[in-house]
């Protein structure tokens, strides 16, 4: 995920931990600006745009209980029986909020797509398909977004992604023709199938999830999306230096913003990566996720390793990892690069049942590193000695839900 040049003046002086630069065979990225530590916060970033990730209608055959929560419409968080409805949407369709402070300063829920939304739970044959709805919702908030912030939809413009095909597919001339039937406010510059198709694009290449709550048994859906325009710019890799933290419900402030911490100590110089899903995934799987999902094949060190193995030691792996056997220490050849994510998994992977979340230090308080690790997953906390050898590393539970 990165931007295009437009739109990235001041870009350093906004990030003062990072640098922008050219890598040969992958294009725009992040690297450390100065040697930093362990658990240091690289970049906290808020979003230009945030919308549902849940269906207006849920398919009859969705079972998953998880897509009942209700979110507030404007922040996200998990609804309180103390909850404000909007007054002009539909009685059986409002939007909620957490409070009528989050109702009154919400500009998501214009007038415009507060009668957007209530049209397209009337659309037939949008509500037979769950994922277009969720795409629906997504150019409506960006249509909107050209409305209240055009300076945050040129950014949105200027993001990775550009629609893969010409003419455009067919899901954008489905979705956009849905569209049209809304009446578009007037003062929307552009709009046609061609701006429809890009945003698409857009979406796809640069939207982070907001999850639901973790779950004892390991279940965790979306509850929102986000585009956030200085993340867009972190690469993935599969044994990640990095990753990002989201505190949507215990957040006062800004809880929608996500947090990138350090998972160790990097380099001045050093590309700053992100892995784009949970780093327990086997290599076929993450390679067909990436190509997919993203549109690039891996060529990661691990990837490069992991490429050479046959498909039995790639089934191995995966059933190593769904059932999460951590007691013992994994097996390493002579040097690292034959296992090259031993270590990682050993001292990085959380080790709760069902999460799979990577672990990061906390912040450095007073200039000291710190040696309690948390989760991006589940949020437990865990104590551990500075050496991990494979062999000892006292964990100490600090934590737990």
């Amino acid at each position: 995920m990165d931007r295009e040049r437009s739109g990235m003046s001041g870009l350093e002086s906004r990030l003062p931990f990072l640098r922008r630069v050219e890598i040969e065979g992958k294009g725009r990225a992040l690297v450390a600006s100065q040697s930093l530590g362990a658990g240091q916060i690289v970049l906290r970033d808020s979003p230009i745009l945030l919308y549902s990730a849940l269906p207006f209608v849920k398919n009859k055959n969705n079972d998953n209980p998880s897509s009942n929560n209700s979110y507030c419409s404007n922040c996200f968080r998990t609804l309180q029986q103390s909850s404000v409805s909007c007054p002009s949407c539909s009685p059986h369709h409002a939007a909620l909020f957490c409070s009528p402070n989050c109702q009154s300063s919400s500009v998501a829920h214009s007038p415009w797509v507060c009668q957007a939304l209530s049209r397209l739970r009337d659309c037939p044959s949008l509500l037979l398909h769950e994922d277009r709805q969720v795409q629906a919702s997504f150019l409506i908030a960006a249509y909107n977004l050209a409305l209240v912030s055009p300076s945050h939809f040129q950014i949105l413009l200027s993001l990775q992604g550009e629609a893969e095909a010409s003419p455009p597919p067919p899901e954008a001339h489905f979705l956009h023709s849905i569209i049209s039937s809304l009446c578009p406010p007037q003062g929307i510059s552009g709009f046609s199938l061609q701006l429809t198709a890009s945003l698409l694009a857009k979406d796809k290449f640069n939207a982070f999830a907001l999850m639901e709550p973790f779950a004892q048994d390991g279940y965790r859906s979306v509850r929102a999306y986000g585009i956030y325009p200085n993340a867009s710019f972190f690469n993935h890799d599969c044994l990640p230096n990095a990753c990002r933290f989201d505190y949507v419900d215990t957040e006062s402030d800004c809880n929608t913003d996500i947090i990138v911490r350090l998972i160790h100590d990097v380099p001045q110089g050093r590309e700053i990566c992100l892995s784009y899903f949970p780093v327990n995934q086997n290599y076929s799987s993450r390679q067909r996720r990436l190509m997919e999902d993203y549109g690039f094949a891996c060529q990661c060190d691990r990837c490069k390793v992991e490429a050479n193995w046959s498909d039995e030691d790639d089934e191995e792996e995966e059933v190593m990892d769904e059932e999460g056997d951590q007691d013992e220490p994994m097996a390493v050849e002579d040097s690292d690069t034959d296992f090259p994510h031993a270590y990682f998994f050993l001292r990085y992977m959380c080790n709760r049942e069902n999460c799979w979340g990577t672990l990061a230090p906390l912040p450095p308080s007073n200039g000291s590193p710190s040696n309690v690790l948390e989760c991006n997953v589940c949020g437990n906390l865990k104590k551990e000695d500075d050496e991990v050898d494979g062999d000892s590393g006292e964990e100490v539970l600090l934590m737990d839900d």
